[in-house]
């Protein structure tokens, strides 16, 4: 069955007697290169365990199964469900769970179905949702080898960015404390049906087997991103005065200047690693 056909995709909905569902970020692939390339990148390991989210009809499903040895597929609609009960009912190593992917147990589901070996993420992220996803996974504590996403191209790029550029931001530091983000190939509009408004890309980022930081607290590094973000025009200690508490100004200013940074710096000029030292300075000052 060729889920990227469109009249095999309005077919299979209609005899669901389902409808897109924008509320659910809801397109569909109507390209079938897209999905044989993103399962190809996705993991190393063919004895792999995939975990993919919003599985929609299944056509990226259907090539992560052939390739992998596990794939446990979460989706939110439920009247996708016995849709997906009938595409995939060729593949007998998928799984689906009818849940939503910010509330499921990681760690439990992983635990059960991995079977000791490696784990990744491959995933159609909806829009709206994919920072809060992304850091739901990275911080969930499970060893991911890799999490391989298609998002919103301008989000994507944001993904990659590099620390001083405009596109640099709070999810670009946060994530290069938990691995290395790629950008892997660009996917048009019309890509899908419906067609969204802008284009997508595909994007991964393996992750760290070991963090490779010395971090004493983990919580002031995130706190310190987020303030200089939430105030990316101010100067570091002013964004961080503002809004980082239990900190005084001076404190601040002594912990910029061991770092070796310009008084006048801005915080979206701070790499991944000098965030780590500027916490871990201001921790020890405390």
């Amino acid at each position: 069955m060729d889920l990227c056909n469109l009249s095999v995709i309005k077919s299979v909905m209609a005899d669901a007697g389902i409808t897109f569902r924008k509320e659910f970020g809801q397109n569909f692939l109507t390209n079938r290169m897209i999905p044989e390339d993103i399962a190809d990148n996705c993991a190393s390991d063919p004895e792999s365990l995939i975990l993919e989210i919003g599985p929609g009809i299944g056509c990226l499903t259907q090539e992560l199964a052939l390739r992998y040895r596990k794939v446990v597929a979460v989706e939110i609609d439920k009247g996708l469900v016995p849709v997906l009960d009938k595409t995939l009912a060729d593949y007998d190593n998928v799984t689906v769970i009818n849940d939503d992917i910010m509330k499921v147990d990681l760690e439990a589901l992983v635990n059960e179905y991995s079977e000791g070996g490696p784990v990744s993420v491959c995933a159609n992220l909806p829009y709206y949702i994919t920072t809060p996803i992304l850091m739901r996974l990275v911080e969930s504590g499970v060893r991911f080898s890799s999490i391989t996403v298609m998002v919103q191209n301008e989000v994507a790029s944001r993904l990659v960015a590099k620390e001083g550029s405009a596109d640099y931001g709070a999810i670009t530091a946060v994530l290069g404390y938990y691995g290395t983000v790629k950008k892997l190939f660009k996917v048009s509009a019309g890509c899908f049906v419906p067609a969204p408004k802008v284009d997508s890309a595909v994007v991964r980022i393996d992750l760290y087997p070991e963090c490779p930081f010395d971090i004493k607290d983990e919580g002031l590094f995130r706190d310190c991103i987020k303030a200089a973000f939430e105030m990316r025009r101010k100067t570091l200690e002013n964004a961080l005065s503002a809004k980082l508490r239990g900190y005084s100004k001076e404190t601040i200013a002594e912990a910029i200047k061991m770092c070796g940074f310009d008084p006048k710096i801005r915080g979206e000029r701070l790499s991944t690693f000098d965030f780590v030292e500027l916490s871990n300075k201001l921790y020890s000052l405390k």
